[in-house]
Parts: C-alpha cells; structure tokens; sequence
C-alpha cells in the first residue's frame, strides 16, 4: 500500500468518528500496546503496519498471522494517514457489545460503572484501572463517551479487550440489575457518609448499615466537573468518600476510581 489517499486508507481513517463505527460495525485500534492486545483477544479483522513497523514489532505480525488475520504491509505515509497515533500500527477490528445479561450470568463480584463520564482519558483509564484490579467489567451508561472512541481505546493500555465492557445502559436499571444480581452498589463521591479506610477495616466483619467491601460490589462514579448527581448518589445501597489526608481539594475521576476498585480488590483476596 502505496497511496496514502487510497480508499481503504480513508475507510480506516474515517473509524475515528462514531457514525462511522456505527455504520460499519467496526473500530479502529491504534498503537503497539493496543494492537498487541486486540489481535490475541479481540475480533480483528485487518492489521496494517509498515516494513519499519513490522521489523520493530514481529510479534505482532506472528500473532495476527496465528489466527489468520489479514496483515497489510504500507508506506510510513500510508499509516500516518490512517492514525497519526498509531505509530505505524494500526488494526480494525469489529465491535463488541456485551451485554448486561451476559456479565451478570458470570456471577461478578466487582464492577465499575461509569455514569456521565464524558471525558474519553479518564473513561479508558477506569477500564485499565478496572482489568488491574481484577474487576469482572466495566458498565458505561448510555450519556458517557463512546467506549470505541480511538481516545479511549488508547487510554485503555489494551485492558478493552481483557474483561467485558458494556454500553449503552442507562444508570437507573443498571443499577437494579447489578443489585437483583446479588451485588452491593456503592456510590463513590466525597460527601459520602461512610470513609473509604474505615470499611477496609472492618471488610469481612462490617456490623448492620456499614458495606462490606468484602462482598461482590458494585462501584459507581460519576461525571469529571459534577460527580454524581442526588438523584444518582439515592440509587446506591452507601455513598463512600476517599478520605484526603492532605491539602488537595479532591482527587480526579480516575485516581479516585482507581484506589475504590483496588480497595475492593483487597478486601475481596
């Protein structure tokens, strides 16, 4: 491949945008980390990278190849103009849509839920931080950022492709669900009544009225500018705070979901 202004070159630049993704059922994966993740776990359909980009990354080239996926080889041009963050490795691979259903059969016993995140960095550092912790999926409502998003397939470092990440829901019923699925539903917000360190004090043993992070959970966190709204924080069986110790104001979304989920990974070993 040749022609950076070739059909297919535009076909896959144009997976940037969502009406795209929708249109075609398929998304774009841009970068080494990311691609090296798809193309082991996810529907890849092409891979595309350059004779630079390939000699620098062969195992790449040798896992595409091990499950028959398509590898196209072009100019350095011919990358840059499908995905300028790519790095000369760029996959498509077809959608995923999991449902709520379907991770709840599974019986999970830790879940992220963003509600309202809007910002496609903190929406895919909450899906790594969520495969870190070893949480069973993540579950972004119908009004967060397109989890297909090429931004927020960056952010998650590969992690999309490791564990279930379910879209399109809105918070009320998801909500319902994760509980009616045996979960405890916990709002993390820094008016919570109940203090993050003192639950993973008594996780195992927690008295009546105080959530036991030892038990399957359900995390939900909200909007980067407002958090979550009273109407949301209402939905929760608790609403817990982070305790700050020093002079910050507050921690950012994904910092914040980080140290809930790993709290909860603790209690839960």
């Amino acid at each position: 491949m040749t022609n950076p202004r070739a059909e297919r070159v535009r076909a896959v630049r144009a997976l940037a945008g969502r009406s795209a993704r929708q249109r075609s059922g398929r998304f774009v994966v841009e970068g080494p980390q990311a691609v090296r993740e798809a193309v082991l776990a996810a529907d890849v359909q092409d891979l595309y990278v350059s004779e630079a980009s390939a000699q620098r990354y062969p195992e790449i080239v040798r896992a595409a190849r091990g499950r028959e996926i398509r590898v196209h080889t072009g100019t350095a041009e011919v990358l840059e103009a499908m995905s300028p963050d790519g790095q000369q490795v760029v996959a498509v691979a077809a959608l995923a849509s999991p449902s709520l259903g379907s991770v709840l059969a599974q019986a999970p016993r830790l879940v992220a839920v963003l509600a309202h995140v809007r910002d496609p960095g903190n929406a895919g550092t909450v899906v790594r931080a969520a495969d870190a912790a070893g949480a069973d999926a993540a579950v972004l409502t119908a009004q967060s950022v397109d989890v297909h998003n090429p931004k927020v397939v960056r952010s998650t470092a590969g992690s999309l492709f490791h564990l279930p990440v379910v879209t399109g829901v809105d918070l009320a019923p998801a909500i319902a669900a994760l509980r009616a699925g045996g979960l405890t539903v916990l709002a993390a917000d820094g008016s919570g009544a109940h203090d993050l360190d003192d639950l993973l004090d008594v996780s195992g043993a927690a008295p009546d009225g105080v959530p036991d992070l030892a038990r399957p959970t359900a995390w939900v966190f909200g909007n980067e500018a407002w958090g979550l709204r009273d109407e949301d924080r209402a939905l929760a069986d608790a609403v817990v705070r982070v305790p700050i110790r020093g002079r910050a104001e507050s921690l950012n979304l994904a910092t914040a979901a980080t140290v809930c989920l790993y709290a909860s990974s603790r209690a839960q070993r």
